[in-house]
């Protein structure tokens, strides 16, 4: 099986994840994508990231009847930082046979190399890169497969601030997970 990971924070989960992993899935003949919360992401302030049960629900409900999207918590699992590295070495474990594939937008590509032990990743994983809005891709290693998607210029940030205005984020986000953050009190 061809298997991709796209790790994320996931706060909240948007349309955009759900594009960039339906047509990734679909371009480059995957089998099945893990979504994958992080429970603490090293890369960001912690300060405005909801509890992890959160995120991990929204994630279930945003792909609830689709056979090819999956999602795993185990870095909410693991607990304390979330490192690829950690992550990749689980999914080999449990999949010794799969390929597996790395899925980053080109927002991330840039911090890539800040990575812990990205050269051990890049010996179990393949790179896949989708195209975003103002993130252009230069100069790529071998390594790294590109692909092309209907991106959306969209962020967690964005409709987080949405929220705390009393702005609609309908059709930013799957209808269950708006009737989950109103439900809960997400974001305000």
């Amino acid at each position: 099986m061809k298997i991709g990971i796209l790790g994320g924070t996931f706060n909240p989960i948007h349309i955009g994840h759900l594009i960039l992993a339906e047509e990734t899935r679909q371009a480059c003949g995957l089998d099945k994508i893990f979504f994958v919360p992080a429970n603490i992401p090293p890369h960001k302030e912690n300060g405005d990231i909801i509890e992890s049960y959160h995120r991990l629900t929204m994630v279930k409900l945003s792909i609830e009847g689709n056979p090819y999207l999956a999602v795993s918590d185990m870095e909410i699992k693991r607990g304390g930082r979330s490192y690829t590295i950690d992550t990749v070495k689980a999914f080999k474990n449990l999949n010794p046979r799969d390929e597996i594939y790395f899925i980053i937008g080109s927002d991330l590509f840039k911090y890539l190399e800040d990575w812990k032990d990205l050269s051990e990743i890049i010996g179990m994983v393949k790179f896949i890169v989708a195209q975003r809005p103002g993130y252009p891709l230069k100069n790529l290693p071998s390594h790294i497969k590109t692909v092309d998607i209907h991106a959306l210029d969209i962020s967690g940030f964005e409709i987080r601030q949405c929220v705390k205005k009393n702005k609609s984020i309908r059709y930013f986000v799957p209808e269950k997970v708006l009737s989950y953050i109103e439900k809960n009190k997400l974001y305000i």
